[in-house]
């Protein structure tokens, strides 16, 4: 079998997620026959010295990964950067995976997916919540998002607007993208809550506590009962990773554009002042 080609784009290299990945495909993915085959980062001597340590081939431009399959865009601390990537990355017409949070906002984040367009490139992005084998069970034996009424989600982190992306994809992975009115209940500093009104009367809420370690999880509600789903045993970024590569060796999108530009219709309420206390209309 020939192994296959991913390219790695980032700000700087030297990241949990670029690591992760890395190593997944070397280890627990390397069946699927793929490879981290070169790599770039804006950080240059940064990159240089990652590429070194963990023997990934480094390129002095972009362009030089014309005969990888595939790209993946990293940064997953610096969304303001994505755009830029976004631009040296789609000219070369390859699958395309954007590492979370997709853009600093929905505006950005709907110019990469038109830039995606422009260069007909199939692009898709997720937190790795995504991917929480345990909230995804719970949901499908309580009937599907259909039936589910209310979502609470929750999780730690480093900062609110890092962090707040994972339980905002757990949301919206669960209820979907109707997304009607959001409002932000407190503004921390160590706590935040937003709670979102979605079609159908159904809602949802969520948390995320700064400096902690509390792992994600979630209370899903239908109209029969109410069940707890712990994320924290999921294999969330092996199950993403291999997502990802479902998505490469198919070359079709695989999550909805939708889905994703609802979770930053939430996003960029939660930090609006208009919001703070009362529900505003997204």
């Amino acid at each position: 079998m020939k192994t296959k080609r991913i390219g790695y784009i980032d700000h700087r290299l030297d990241n949990f997620h670029a690591n992760v990945y890395l190593d997944l495909l070397r280890g627990d993915l390397k069946a699927r026959g793929w490879e981290v085959a070169k790599c770039w980062a804006l950080d240059d001597a940064g990159g240089r010295k990652w590429a070194a340590e963990k023997k990934v081939p480094y390129v002095a431009d972009v362009k030089e990964m014309a005969d990888c399959d595939a790209l993946v865009v990293l940064a997953p601390s610096t969304p303001e950067v994505h755009l830029d990537l976004a631009k040296r990355a789609f000219p070369l017409r390859k699958p395309t995976y954007v590492d979370k949070t997709f853009a600093p906002d929905l505006k950005t984040a709907k110019k990469i997916f038109a830039l995606a367009d422009k260069h007909r490139v199939p692009v898709i992005t997720s937190s790795a919540l995504r991917c929480a084998a345990s909230l995804n069970r719970t949901v499908a034996e309580l009937g599907g998002r259909d039936q589910v009424r209310h979502l609470r989600a929750w999780g730690g982190g480093r900062s609110f607007e890092e962090y707040v992306i994972h339980p905002l994809e757990m949301l919206i992975t669960a209820m979907g993208p109707g997304v009607k009115e959001v409002m932000r209940l407190s503004d921390g500093p160590n706590h935040h809550e937003v709670h979102v009104k979605f079609t159908g009367g159904r809602t949802g809420s969520v948390f995320v506590h700064v400096n902690s370690d509390c792992a994600f999880r979630a209370v899903v509600t239908t109209d029969a009962k109410t069940v707890h789903a712990d994320t924290s045993p999921d294999p969330i970024f092996r199950d993403l990773a291999s997502l990802i590569l479902d998505f490469f060796e198919s070359g079709r999108e695989c999550i909805d554009r939708k889905e994703t530009l609802a979770l930053f219709k939430v996003r960029d309420a939660a930090f609006n002042s208009k919001a703070l206390g009362r529900f505003l209309k997204v």
